[in-house]
């Protein structure tokens, strides 16, 4: 396997580990970066740009990383906070008076980042038409009624995140999450990643395909609890309601929908600015660039949820827009928050070990939370800390 790009001394582990997924767990191409108290240390990419396809993946090749967006978009309403333009603890219905119906009255711009709002599931699915328009998406959250007491408890909020944050942003500023996100944090930062893709970037974006793993993977014989397996099969229950709210799925690669704003789900980056964006919620970039002060890195990976997630049917905890570590989405360390991708990409800012990581694919497996790639990755990372 030719795996391209540079990798610190010290770091050899993580490049061994990036190797064996192409050649064990079934990887077709994908890249990975660290960064590490603002340096870059690991930047390796391999494969093919498409899933199915034979042309090789490249230093500037991008991919659409799925719920791993939600972390990237997470940064938007905490920085709009830490400018005193966005409070957590006042009531969604204070900057959009249409959200105050059914019940929702009273519930907070936290409960929406922490996945408390008790709206994860749409009573009709969106068209994929739909979900990109900018506008159907705010009125069914704003007229949906919540599946539990907003604020009690805590169920993830798989596509509706999209709306409820793009709107809330909306009303609080006049503009969207991709224009905040691209003109405030990405452009400053040098990031290569979009919620909204410009035509001007899309030649270089490949094309995701499901994949199964490969047998010698050794992944066959794990089966998740009957309960889980029961809540995804079952069209009626939470979480297929909460995966199911733009349906038919959409096509991933259509442009369309490439270019559409779904802070949920549809951000294309690579790995590396990925990396550089944790590593700037955490401490300072090569060029003197940060997104975060000390109190809003606190206070992204301090807990607002845990416990049973309603939707995903296992033990979960979140912060305010990031996934927490936990055993259904092992991360670094206790200190690392972040945000997997179903399917297999994965995110993280670890504050105690000044990491900064990301991991994206085009070979979408089944995994939501804990994909075996992303996680011999982060295992690897952690072996080549522990010996410096």
């Amino acid at each position: 396997m030719d795996v391209h790009g540079t990798v610190a001394e010290g770091f050899e582990p993580v490049r061994d580990a990036f190797v064996r997924n192409f050649e064990v767990l079934g990887d077709r191409g994908a890249a990975v970066a660290v960064y590490r108290d603002g340096r870059k240390v690991v930047d390796l990419w391999g494969g093919t740009r498409d899933a199915e396809g034979t042309e090789p993946w490249t230093e500037g090749t991008a991919q659409i990383v799925r719920s791993a967006t939600k972390g990237v978009a997470a940064a938007v309403p905490l920085l709009l906070h830490q400018r005193g333009l966005l409070d957590l603890d006042a009531p969604v219905g204070s900057y959009w008076p249409e959200f105050k119906t059914g019940g929702k009255e009273r519930i907070l711009v936290r409960d929406v980042l922490a996945h408390r709002a008790g709206i994860p599931a749409l009573d009709r699915g969106l068209s994929a038409a739909e979900a990109a328009d900018g506008v159907s998406g705010a009125r069914a959250v704003a007229a949906q009624q919540p599946f539990w007491e907003p604020g009690t408890e805590h169920g993830y909020h798989a596509q509706t995140y999209s709306w409820l944050l793009s709107e809330l942003v909306l009303r609080a500023t006049g503009r969207t999450v991709g224009s905040v996100l691209a003109e405030e944090i990405a452009e400053p930062l040098g990031l290569e990643f979009w919620i909204g893709l410009p035509e001007t970037e899309a030649h270089r974006v490949g094309r995701v395909a499901p994949v199964e793993p490969p047998e010698s993977a050794g992944m066959l014989r794990t089966r998740p609890r009957r309960n889980v397996s029961e809540a995804y099969a079952d069209p009626d229950s939470l979480t297929r309601r909460a995966f199911a709210a733009i349906a038919p799925l959409p096509d991933e690669n259509d442009p369309a929908y490439r270019a559409a704003e779904l802070p949920a789900s549809n951000g294309i980056g690579t790995a590396r600015a990925l990396a550089r964006f944790y590593g700037a919620t955490i401490g300072v970039v090569e060029d003197g660039a940060r997104i975060f002060t000390p109190a809003t890195t606190e206070l992204a990976g301090r807990e607002h949820s845990a416990g049973p997630d309603r939707v995903l049917v296992v033990n979960t905890r979140f912060g305010p827009g990031y996934m927490l570590h936990g055993p259904a989405s092992p991360l670094l360390s206790p200190a690392s928050f972040g945000h997997p991708g179903r399917g297999g990409s994965l995110a993280l800012a670890d504050p105690e070990a000044g990491i900064g990581f990301g991991y994206v694919t085009n070979a979408l497996a089944k995994s939501v939370t804990a994909d075996p790639r992303a996680q011999a990755l982060v295992r690897a990372l952690k072996s080549a800390l522990s010996t410096r």
